[in-house]
């Protein structure tokens, strides 16, 4: 599990614009090209995102598809429709092939720290992360869930995706 969310800012990181397991060789998303998050990426909208608080306007990965042992820069961009105060929280689910890796729920602000953001999150938001994947990640398949709501339980945004090593 340690291990695991060594990555949850990776993948946070692309939802202020929303995280962290981006690491493949041939990725593929679990959903169809109408639900593709804009940009060079994997991510998919687990559903149609008119309705989000968070509008991604795109997320970049460089390079992409991440590398093992390499330095993954983010770049993303998006803008929060409503304010988004203390108290909000994701529900992360990572799986490796049928086993699950982690399964918890986290509060998006002290999530956010890590990516130099604090709440109340709003309006536009822009800004570039670079993380460091190691070496040693097993081969095998990820699926990745981020379930992203405020602490009245409106949904903030929600993503996927699937990876291959």
């Amino acid at each position: 599990m340690k291990f695991s969310l060594r990555f949850t800012p990776l993948f946070l990181s692309t939802l202020v614009a929303s995280k962290s397991f981006l690491f493949a060789s041939n990725q593929q998303t679990l959903v169809d090209d109408g639900l593709s998050v804009p940009g060079d990426n994997p991510l998919g909208f687990c559903s149609d995102p008119t309705d989000f608080i968070l509008t991604i306007d795109n997320v970049d990965l460089d390079p992409n598809p991440p590398e093992k042992g390499k330095n993954l820069q983010i770049k993303a961009k998006g803008n929060f429709t409503e304010e988004v105060e203390q108290d909000a929280y994701i529900n992360l689910s990572v799986k490796y092939g049928l086993i699950t890796l982690v399964n918890t729920r986290a509060d998006l602000c002290e999530q956010m720290k890590q990516v130099d953001e604090t709440c109340p999150l709003s309006g536009a938001k822009d800004f570039t992360k670079e993380v460091a994947l190691p070496k040693e990640i097993p081969a095998g398949k990820y699926t990745v869930l981020a379930d992203v709501y405020t602490k009245d339980d409106e949904k903030i945004t929600c993503l996927q995706a699937t990876v291959h090593f």
